[in-house]
Order: structure tokens, then C-alpha cells, then sequence
């Protein structure tokens, strides 16, 4: 769609200038307009006020003369003639004379004048016009063409090249549920004649770069309407009423535009649990509360329906999840099997490539990618491809690329010594041979000992044959003695053990407490949840709600699990110690075994 924006200078441009005018001019005019202004004159113009007594003050200095009249409302200097007889002179003239004449402004008023005076207005006018402006805003609209309070949403509009589902693939739930708001929008007397209404919201919740905003663009090109596309952060002020302003402007324009589609991106930036704090971030508060009043007198028969989308959808305050507003809630996930599929055919038809690609394999071998990593995978296998002087994509490229996201780029100019790339080679090796030795392990697909830039030293890429959404205890076990077997392999063959397993140790931690805390697979504590997650969608971060009695024993439980599979690890591989040695030297030479390699030498 394309994107009309109408040009505004913000506020601050305007309050930019008064600044840089204001020191201008304590720099350039108060000193001049606040300094004592002394008026030179001739040696004989001073005598002859002399002679006629004249002169009230007079100093003397080595090069010149200063005076001032009777009244010591004007300052006059003269040059220094050596006089011999200016003392009798100025005896005769009754002029007062030894002491200083005050050439210089009182400190203080100067103060007064040329800094705190003007500070204190600047910070009066500003203060008086945000609070009235913020009143005015919404009973005049015309009172934003200086962009205080404008919504600052961008417009799109139909376009030959608008995006719609066709471009969106790999989440067909989602979209089958805004196709309902598209079929809306196209006949919504459908609707009344049965007396069903709407929703007025919808949001879409899942992780970074699964596509909301672009199914957000899909639904208005569906339509063909109008599209407000607008960020959560874009409602934030300095003043306290002008995010209302903008939340106000935003549902004016909405409605003037009918039918269309408001797209507001990061919600909770503005839409945040009111806690009620003393203190609180008022302007935030107002800010939702404009919104939940304008969503309650919303019309939606006129045909404006409000989209959003968030990532941290249990920060949301519940009055702007309740029926009546955002009312419906679109999951928008990371994409199975099918779906990477489906997304890496549509970024590919925008590449050439040699037609002997195999989306499956890829697809499998990047398992957990959202369409944004997908998107990614795609265009750093055509870069791939330029760099090597070819004008086609091929699988190679593309299964490389994976690679490049998932662990870096190949770190050509670190050179490993022959004893850190013997230790490396039987680290990985023992990874590979643990996980292929054990049943419900996910096959090996690769073993490397290049170094990435992320920071990994070698790796072992292991894909599963088909989509899991289900572990048991058993597979999570040998998840954990995979982890342990590349420190296992190290201190089986060197006697030692080095500092690569540190990433290891952690996912095999991290797997173990989740075993105990939140999947009720100790026996100990049965089906009892001891561990909740909160942001699921940006990490999962997790935290403990139980005693601290209970978490030392949570602990224990921890390494104890961790041990078990760890011998079990050492177990396997002393068993197959003639194996390890085999596979290893084959990777220290090759550095790189694939699969099939590895599994024949294996068997062999």
C-alpha cells in the first residue's frame, strides 16, 4: 500500500528556536543593554567642565581620566595629558577625586536580568501553553496544525503492489480469522440483518517477527480500505494531555476515512496495568484512559475496526481487554513445519534460484525460525551466492545460511592451535556420538570445528525428522546427556577439562530445573508447580514461588539430575572409545563431517 504522511514541524522545533534566540541574546544584547555606557571626550572638554564646575567624581589613572557630572548620571573619559597643575584644578572645581568610579551593572541585578528573569518566563510560558493547549486540543482541532497533539499515524492507501494474505504465509489460523473482518468490511449488512456486530479490537499476540504488522497491511489490502498504522511509543509526551491529544486526532481521522482499518504496533507501550502507584506515570494513565473512552464511544458499524499487536500481552491493563474493545485475541505463533515451508517458497520466488532447492530439508533444519529469521535465511543465501560470482541460489546456499543465523558467520581469520582444534574436534565428536547412541534422539545432520562469529568454537546440528510439540521425561533425559557429552569426551580422552562446555553446562542446567520446577517430572514433588514463566514471548524469563527451604532442595535435585546423565554420557563413550578416536581425527582433518559421513564411519 502506499504511504501518505502529511509533513508537521513538531513542538520542540518551535521551543528549539526560542532557546537558541534566548541565549543569543544573553549573549550578544544583555551585556551591552546592562553594562554602564561611558562617553569619551577631549583633554579641553574636560578642563572647560572643570572650569565651570561641572565634574562630580573624578579618577585618575596612569593613561586616562574618568569623570562623571554632578549628578553621576553620565560617565565621561579623557586621556592623561602629565598635568602638573590638574590637582589644583580639580581643588577649584570642587570635584571629588581618589576615589572609584563603579563602571560595572550590580552582580546581582545583572543576575536578575540576564538569567534569572528570563529562565523563569521561558519556564511560565512553557508550563501555561502545554496545560491550555492540552485542554484545547480536542474541542479545536485546527489548534494542531503546529503538530502539538497530532496523531502522527502514517496512511496508507490502495496501491498496485498492496500487500494481502497471498504475501503472508505459514499462519493460516490467523488468517482465517481476520478474513471474517475483511468480509465485514465488504458487506456489513450481512451482519446487521442477523443483528451480529464486530468485534471493535482485535489483537495479535506472538513473538518478534512472526508477521503481525504484515497481516495487520494483508487485512486493509484484502478490503481495500484505508490503513492507520500508528506505534504504541508515538503517544508518549513530555506533557502531561498530549498523548490523549494524539489518541483523540488518531480516532477524528479514523472516522473521516471510514471504512478503514488502525493499526496501533507495541500496545503496551501505552496500554501498561495501571497500578495505581503514588507518583505514577500520569501521562501514560491519561493516555489509556483516552483510549478506553474513545474505543467505548466507538461506532463500529461505521466500519473502523481497530487492530493491535503486542508481544507482552500479560502486561496489558484488563479494561482494554475486556468485551467491548479488544475483545479478540489472535494468536499469531511461530510457524510449523508446513508454514517455514510455505514462507521460505514465498521469500524465494523473490530470488533466483537454481531450481533444485529442498524446502523440507531446510525448512527441518530451521526449526523454531520465525518468518523474520526465514526472510533472513533467504537473503543471506543470495549474498552467498553474489559473493561467490554465481547468479543463482542453491540448496548449499541456503542450508549454509541457516548456519549464519543460527551460530554466526564462518570466523576464517581465527586460527585454532592443533591442541585447542584436537580438544574442539573430540568435544563435538562426543556430542554427535552420545546423541546417535542413544534411542529418541534427534539424528545428526552436521559436525564442524570452523569457529563462528557468535563465539562457538564447533558445533553439532542435530534436526528432527518431523515436527515435535510433545517431549517425554526419557527424550528430555537424553537431551540433557547430549549436553554433557562433549565435557564428557575431554576429560575421557585429555584428563582435563576446558572452558567449551560452558554453554552446554547451561542449557543442560536450565533443562533440568525446567524438569523439576514447571513439567512435574520429579518424583519428589510430583505434579507440583514450582516455577511460572512471565514474557513468554521475548525469552521466558522465570521465576521461583516457593520457600527457600524448597528451592535449596530444587538445587540439589538440579545437579544431582545433571550428574546422572553426565556418567551416563562418560559410560556411553568409554564403551565406544575406539569410535570417538576414529570420528575425531576424521573431523580434525576435514573439519566439517556431514551426517551421512558420520553415521557411516559409525557403523563401519
Amino acid at each position: 500500500m502506499e504511504e501518505r504522511r502529511p509533513s508537521k514541524k513538531p513542538l520542540i522545533f518551535y521551543w528549539t528556536i526560542a532557546i537558541v534566540v534566548f541565549f543569543l541574546l544573553n549573549i550578544f544584547v544583555f551585556p551591552s543593554f546592562l553594562s554602564v555606557q561611558i562617553q569619551e571626550v577631549d583633554y579641553r572638554t574636560f578642563l572647560t567642565l572643570l572650569e565651570e564646575k561641572q565634574i562630580g567624581q573624578v579618577e585618575v589613572e596612569e593613561n586616562q581620566i574618568t569623570f562623571t557630572n554632578l549628578d553621576a548620571s553620565k560617565i565621561y573619559k579623557t586621556g592623561n595629558m602629565n598635568d602638573p597643575e590638574l590637582i589644583d584644578r580639580l581643588v577649584d572645581s570642587g570635584a571629588g577625586f581618589g576615589t572609584e568610579i563603579k563602571k560595572e551593572t550590580d552582580p546581582l541585578l545583572y543576575s536578575l536580568v540576564s538569567i534569572i528573569l528570563p529562565v523563569a518566563l521561558m519556564f511560565g510560558v512553557w508550563t501555561f501553553i502545554s496545560k491550555k493547549m492540552a485542554q484545547q486540543m480536542g474541542k479545536n482541532p485546527n489548534m494542531m496544525q503546529f503538530g502539538m497533539g497530532k496523531s502522527g499515524a502514517k496512511l496508507y492507501v490502495k496501491s498496485d503492489n498492496s500487500v494481502t494474505f497471498r504475501d503472508v504465509a505459514g499462519e493460516e489460523e490467523a488468517k482465517e480469522l481476520l478474513r471474517e473482518i475483511v468480509d465485514y468490511l465488504h458487506a456489513p449488512e450481512k451482519y446487521a440483518r442477523i443483528g451480529a456486530s464486530l468485534p471493535k479490537g482485535a489483537l495479535l499476540v506472538g513473538p518478534p517477527g512472526t508477521g503481525k504488522t504484515l497481516l495487520a497491511k494483508a487485512v486493509a489490502g484484502e478490503a481495500n480500505v484505508p490503513f492507520f498504522s500508528i506505534s504504541g511509543s508515538e503517544f508518549v509526551q513530555m506533557f502531561v494531555g498530549l498523548g490523549a491529544a494524539k489518541v483523540r486526532d488518531l480516532f477524528r481521522q479514523a472516522k473521516e476515512k471510514a471504512p478503514c482499518i488502525v493499526f496501533i504496533d507495541e500496545i503496551d507501550a501505552i496500554g501498561k496495568k495501571r497500578d495505581g502507584r503514588i507518583g505514577g506515570n500520569d501521562e501514560q494513565e491519561q493516555t489509556l484512559n483516552q483510549l478506553l473512552t474513545e474505543m467505548d464511544g466507538f461506532d463500529g458499524s461505521r466500519g473502523v475496526v481497530i487492530l493491535a499487536a503486542t508481544n507482552r500481552p500479560e502486561s496489558l491493563d484488563p479494561a482494554l481487554l475486556r468485551p467491548g474493545r479488544f475483545d479478540r485475541r489472535i494468536p499469531v505463533e511461530l510457524p510449523d513445519l508446513q508454514g517455514r515451508i510455505d514462507i521460505l517458497k514465498v521469500h524465494a520466488a523473490k530470488v533466483r534460484t537454481d531450481g533444485n532447492e529442498d524446502y523440507t530439508a531446510i525448512a527441518r533444519a530451521a526449526s523454531g525460525c520465525s518468518g523474520a529469521e526465514l526472510a533472513n535465511i533467504v537473503n543471506e543465501a543470495a549474498l552467498r551466492a553474489v559473493r561467490q560470482g554465481r547468479d543463482a541460489v542453491s540448496q548449499e546456499d541456503l542450508m549454509e545460511s541457516i548456519e549464519v543465523v543460527i551460530a554466526g558467520y564462518q570466523k576464517k581469520n581465527k586460527i585454532l592451535s592443533d591442541s585447542e582444534k584436537r580438544v574442539v574436534a573430540y568435544h563435538e565428536v562426543g556430542h554427535a556420538l552420545v546423541a546417535a547412541l542413544q534411542n529418541h534422539s534427534a539424528p545428526v545432520e552436521k559436525i564442524t570445528i570452523i569457529p563462528r562469529t557468535s563465539g562457538a568454537l564447533g558445533y553439532t546440528m542435530q534436526v528432527d525428522e518431523g515436527e515435535r510439540f510433545l517431549l517425554t521425561k526419557t527424550e528430555l533425559e537424553n537431551k540433557i546427556t547430549t549436553f554433557t557429552g562433549g565435557r564428557a569426551a575431554e576429560e575421557l580422552v585429555f584428563h582435563e577439562i576446558s572452558t567449551g562446555a560452558s554453554n552446554d553446562i547451561e542449557q543442560a542446567t536450565k533443562l533440568a530445573r525446567a524438569m523439576i520446577t514447571r513439567y512435574g517430572m520429579s518424583e519428589e514433588f510430583g505434579m507440583v508447580a514450582l516455577e511460572h514463566t512471565e514474557n513468554q514471548y521475548l525469552g521466558g524469563d522465570a521465576s521461583l514461588a516457593c520457600s527457600s527451604q524448597t528451592q535449596t532442595r530444587i538445587d540439589e535435585m538440579t545437579v544431582s539430575l545433571v550428574a546422572r546423565q553426565y556418567k551416563k554420557a562418560c559410560t556411553l563413550l568409554s564403551e565406544n572409545i575406539e569410535k570417538l578416536h576414529k570420528i575425531s581425527a576424521y573431523l580434525y582433518e576435514r573439519e566439517t563431517l556431514t551426517g551421512e559421513q558420520f553415521m557411516e564411519m559409525l557403523k563401519s
